[in-house]
């Protein structure tokens, strides 16, 4: 399912998750993924549909998709 995002939303996104920042994963909706809550990772960027896009410690490139998974930012 896929939620939509308003503006303002997205902007506070963008400004909380620039590139470069750290995050760590809190959950992950995906059956698929071998990323753990407590993944640590690198932030890409954020898309206009508000996906974070990160490139996990592990190696992992998936993103966070805005609605479904949740991660924080953290200082590291």
């Amino acid at each position: 399912m896929i939620t939509e995002i308003n503006p303002e939303t997205l902007k506070q996104l963008k400004e909380t998750y620039q590139p470069g920042s750290r995050v760590e994963l809190i959950e992950m909706n995906d059956q698929y993924t071998k990323l753990l809550p407590g993944d640590k990772g690198t932030v890409i960027a954020v898309d206009d549909i508000g996906t974070i896009h990160v490139k996990w410690d592990s190696g992992s490139t998936l993103g966070v998709v805005y609605g479904e998974d949740f991660c924080k930012r953290i200082e590291d």
